[in-house]
């Protein structure tokens, strides 16, 4: 088997059978193919059935100079998932990095932004033109739903359900959850599809895609991430802040006003409980606030 098969099949199953999103699926080819690089750089001829843990061991340790520590760990993780594929297709008996241990690395704290700043950085879009509107209703939805950047792009207008008061949402691994949407951001949206997007001519495919650009096709995750980019240097906010960034105080304020960390997990669609709660640490001084008010020995 050659290397290049050998990918072309690992990403077909990671979109087909787990279901991945486009950017997942390059993220892990990406991973393979340093791995590929490094072999041809140092005129290593071996394919993915007969490589070794030895050779993965070099290349890690050679990848490791110009990474962080949590950069080779999700790199150890990528190609350990790839090799387990080959093991479960009958490739392989054994994965070479299975033994290889990642390096230990803490939990990053998400960072927040105050609803002081997320107002600060709303005021500075132009609403005289029609991009404007656009991204007012963007910055909302980012905020007020906690949707990924990716889950934004794709929403679509057979998504809302505002009589019910929900959103559908595609997350990762194409799973399929229900967010709800105060009343504020449905008029935000129902403002824009009348005022901006009912005068653009969506491209084929784009028809139901809910946020178009002038082009009328769905916007990019640059786009949104430059959208957000130019409007906080404008704010004046030193912070590093990114569409994540209004997902993050999205959890973190339901947290900090008393939301239960299950229906947070519901809404930001985290598989297991133990990645949200992360946010659990970003304001310890709310924990010290439940303990106050809910245990018995006061």
């Amino acid at each position: 088997m050659k290397w290049n098969n050998a990918i072309n099949d690992y990403t077909l199953y990671l979109k087909i059978e787990r279901g991945l999103s486009q950017n997942s699926i390059e993220s892990y080819a990406r991973d393979i193919n340093k791995l590929i690089h490094y072999l041809e750089v140092n005129d290593i001829l071996i394919s993915p059935i007969e490589i070794m843990e030895k050779t993965i061991q070099q290349f890690i340790y050679t990848a490791s100079k110009k990474l962080n520590p949590r950069s080779q760990s999700r790199l150890i993780s990528g190609l350990k998932s790839f090799f387990n594929y080959l093991i479960f297709e009958g490739y392989r008996k054994l994965n070479p990095v299975e033994l290889i241990e990642a390096p230990r690395i803490g939990r990053k704290l998400p960072d927040t932004i105050s609803t002081k700043e997320i107002d600060l950085i709303i005021a500075q879009i132009d609403l005289s033109h029609s991009q404007g509107e656009r991204n007012r209703t963007i910055l909302e939805i980012l905020y007020s739903c906690g949707l990924r950047v990716t889950e934004l792009i794709t929403l679509q207008l057979s998504d809302l359900f505002f009589e019910e008061g929900f959103i559908r949402v595609i997350g990762k691994g194409n799973k399929q959850r229900f967010v709800p949407i105060n009343l504020q951001s449905q008029k935000y949206i129902l403002l824009y599809i009348s005022e901006i997007r009912n005068h653009i001519n969506p491209v084929k495919e784009f028809e139901d895609t809910l946020f178009l650009n002038r082009r009328g096709k769905q916007l990019s995750r640059n786009m949104i991430f430059m959208i957000i980019k130019d409007l906080v240097i404008k704010a004046g906010i030193e912070k590093k802040v990114s569409p994540h960034t209004f997902r993050h105080s999205f959890a973190t304020h339901l947290l900090e006003n008393g939301a239960d960390l299950r229906a947070i997990q519901q809404m930001l669609g985290h598989q297991s409980i133990t990645t949200t709660e992360i946010y659990m640490h970003v304001d310890r001084s709310f924990l010290k606030e439940v303990i106050e008010q809910f245990h018995p020995r006061k």
